[in-house]
């Protein structure tokens, strides 16, 4: 079960279906992280669904209060059967209200008062991706340990980082423009 659990959430975090391979490993509500997902779909566009494979991989980190839920919550929109378009939409709700989701200077501010189940009643509303019902599915921890332990295989340790065909890229940034990754890609 946790076998197709797993290969069904890949899916849903894959975009195209060509060569190279770009993995991006983003925080939801690192600013920098949301500044590249934002990229991504013009970058897919750019390149043509048949000459770039884009994989999300998300690295939770602890700075960020509240990114374990948020990840979960992720996670568990994958496995529904939309999950493609669920992980896009949760993804995008949290770039789109990234104050709703953080910290001010990552310890104060009104989001101290939040619970986890404010958190996820937010995440749902925000999103119109409402996966409250499966969160707490044990198969989940499942899919949030390979996240991790995938990351810290290859040496990740922060958002937002970049890999190709499985080998870690630290010329590219967020700060990069979709031109600029093209060009890191070889495709412009």
């Amino acid at each position: 079960m946790t076998d197709v659990l797993f290969h069904h959430s890949e899916q849903s975090f894959t975009w195209g279906s060509g060569d190279p391979v770009l993995e991006v490993f983003l925080e939801p509500t690192c600013p920098f992280s949301v500044l590249t997902f934002n990229k991504l779909p013009a970058l897919l566009a750019d390149a043509g669904k048949d000459h770039l494979q884009i994989k999300i991989r998300l690295q939770s980190q602890p700075w960020h209060m509240f990114s374990s839920i948020i990840v979960r919550y992720i996670l568990a929109a994958s496995t529904l059967v939309e999950g493609q378009a669920a992980v896009q939409a949760v993804m995008q709700s949290v770039a789109d209200h990234r104050e709703q989701f953080e910290f001010i200077d990552h310890c104060r501010g009104p989001n101290l008062h939040t619970t986890p189940e404010q958190l996820l009643k937010r995440l749902a509303a925000y999103s119109g991706v409402d996966v409250r019902d499966i969160f707490d599915q044990t198969n989940l921890q499942d899919l949030v340990k390979r996240q991790a332990k995938y990351a810290r295989q290859n040496g990740i340790h922060v958002s937002p980082s970049f890999m190709v065909n499985g080998l870690l890229q630290p010329d590219m940034s967020s700060q990069d423009t979709v031109e600029e990754w093209m060009h890191k890609l070889g495709l412009g």
